[in-house]
């Protein structure tokens, strides 16, 4: 079989699927796994398919969500640089909200002994690394808790954002763009957090650099409410320029 028909056959799959996997996909076809990658790419660059870890899924997927489990796998190095850079950005005291996010679990897990901080979050992973932290003082924001990502969302979660004042707060998207904003697949996790960054004095986003460009079906904010984004190397030079030409600094850690 040529390459345009595997990969014509590879896109057949995905939309009938939902979602293939190069593990199969190599399995299926008779060859390695780095000819499949090579083909998800070519898909990829046709923009007819989307490339997320592990395999790939059919454009247009804008409410595509990965679960807690593959997210934390996704990018992992190139998080903990981001939640190494982004200690630098905690008040020395006052108040933090943390988003519900892998990479800001990793800025959580990161937190000195001997921070003093008060932290709100809507994030049940996070809330429960911190219970235990001596000099946190821990505000768990409560609400439906969507089973996915385990974050608290819904009227109970935006009452509470809507009563608070915070010194910063450290959000995730799973897609950011100058001409799409900030987005997420969930409604409702969406409106979690707007109302997070309408509590907060400073905005800090941290996302790798997947994810620039990426578009997904809940917008929550333009690039602009952003303060400061932290991200990784893999955010080329001139897109970070070009960030910062709309007013939000850019840390590629």
């Amino acid at each position: 079989m040529y390459a345009p028909e595997r990969q014509q056959e590879i896109l057949r799959l995905a939309r009938d699927g939902g979602r293939v996997d190069v593990v199969s996909l190599a399995e299926e076809f008779q060859v390695t796994a780095e000819t499949i990658r090579r083909d998800l790419k070519a898909l990829d660059r046709a923009g007819l398919v989307r490339r997320v870890h592990g395999g790939a899924i059919p454009a247009g997927r804008l409410d595509f969500e990965p679960d807690l489990a593959e997210r934390e796998t996704t990018a992992a190095d190139e998080k903990d640089g981001i939640a190494k850079a982004a200690l630098a950005e905690l008040p020395g005291e006052g108040t933090v909200i943390l988003d519900a996010g892998t990479t800001v679990a990793k800025v959580a897990a990161a937190l000195p002994l001997e921070a003093s901080l008060t932290v709100v979050t809507h994030s049940l992973p996070i809330a429960a690394r911190l219970a235990d932290h001596p000099g946190i003082q821990l505000h768990l924001v409560g609400g439906r808790v969507r089973h996915r990502t385990r974050a608290a969302v819904d009227a109970w979660a935006l009452r509470a954002y809507g009563e608070i004042r915070a010194d910063v707060l450290f959000v995730a998207a799973n897609g950011f763009s100058a001409e799409h904003g900030l987005t997420t697949p969930d409604l409702a996790e969406a409106a979690v957090k707007r109302a997070a960054v309408a509590a907060a004095r400073r905005v800090v986003l941290l996302a790798d650099s997947t994810k620039h460009g990426q578009e997904h079906f809940a917008r929550f904010g333009d690039l602009s409410d952003v303060d400061l984004l932290i991200t990784d190397s893999g955010l080329s030079p001139e897109d970070a320029v070009a960030i910062e030409r709309g007013g939000t600094e850019v840390v590629r850690a």
